[in-house]
């Protein structure tokens, strides 16, 4: 079968689209012929060795955390799926991952892929989806009629972030650059702050119960976000390298979220996209040979927003 795969560390030229073995599911797993995985930043902190002190991965390496395929094979005390079952999932960030024509996968971390779009696309769904739930629900304990701030919405975490707040009844508050203002109001946030031209603590005129941190920004300006937040609010903070502060005099806690894979959790947002409460936005889609040119783009800045990786039929 054809993978990509790294032998070593290094620039996105290190990623081979090569021959691989094939594997064979061991008991509890299936085997996937994968439709479709996506990029992840993470993929390109792997690749890199940048995260090798907390994720270490043995090489050679697959990326691509996210698959949406067909299972093509059970290994033993598989139930509840068969031969042809089309499924999504988010696969262990220090297994190989999904960019490979096949691949194997504990059979308790699928969920069936949504009905409502074409199976490849619903690989934009797991590790992104799943972090904005986690974060907002787990994390946040975001609940109806509350207020939330998402600070950095426009990208593909924050666009699931954004619809599930809505979806829960929250009053949603983005920050946004000119570039994906319209697709964040789109998404059904009440207010939208234009961080290119204004200061977000001073753009945000009465406090929320939550603030969601997908941006990049500096410990400063992270640290500020908390004096937005009411006594008792929670922050937190997806940027793992920067620990989420708080605030102990006025019972304000700072969480890290670090996401994890959860069939329940998927499923749920599954059932949202076929009610067509939940929509998957996808940038663009390039074929498994071209994945190391998805990884220029990303560190070159030049990314348009979620990237589905196409795996050919064989």
């Amino acid at each position: 079968m054809k993978a990509v795969r790294f032998h070593e560390y290094g620039e996105p030229e290190v990623l081979r689209f090569e021959d691989a073995e094939q594997p064979a599911p061991g008991a509890g797993q299936v085997r996937i012929r994968v439709a479709a995985t996506s990029f992840n930043p993470i993929d390109a902190g792997v690749r890199a060795g940048s995260r090798r002190d907390v994720m270490p991965v043995a090489l050679p390496h697959t990326p691509g955390r996210d698959v949406a395929g067909a299972v093509d094979a059970l290994g033993e005390g598989v139930h509840g799926l068969e031969v042809g079952d089309q499924v999504v999932g988010f696969l262990p960030m220090m297994e190989d991952g999904a960019a490979a024509e096949h691949i194997v996968m504990s059979a308790e971390l699928l969920t069936p892929a949504p009905k409502r779009v074409p199976l490849a696309d619903a690989a934009a769904l797991p590790l992104v989806g799943l972090t904005a739930w986690q974060a907002l629900f787990d994390h946040g304990g975001l609940a109806a009629g509350q207020r939330v701030l998402i600070n950095g919405a426009g990208g593909a975490v924050g666009g699931y972030a954004v619809q599930l707040a809505k979806w829960a009844g929250a009053h949603v508050i983005a920050t946004a650059s000119p570039r994906s203002g319209k697709s964040v109001r789109d998404w059904g946030a009440d207010e939208v702050v234009d961080h290119t031209a204004t200061e977000v603590v001073e753009a945000v005129d009465e406090p929320v119960d939550l603030v969601l941190n997908l941006a990049p920004i500096t410990p400063e300006r992270l640290a500020a976000l908390v004096t937005l937040i009411r006594p008792g609010g929670t922050l937190v903070n997806t940027t793992v390298w920067m620990p989420a502060p708080s605030d102990e005099d006025r019972g304000v806690r700072g969480v890290d979220v670090f996401v994890r894979s959860d069939a329940e959790q998927l499923a749920q947002l599954v059932e949202l996209v076929d009610r067509h409460e939940l929509h998957i936005d996808i940038a663009r889609r390039v074929p498994l040979a071209e994945l190391a040119s998805v990884h220029a783009d990303a560190a070159a800045g030049t990314l348009p927003g979620k990237v589905v990786v196409l795996v050919p039929s064989a």
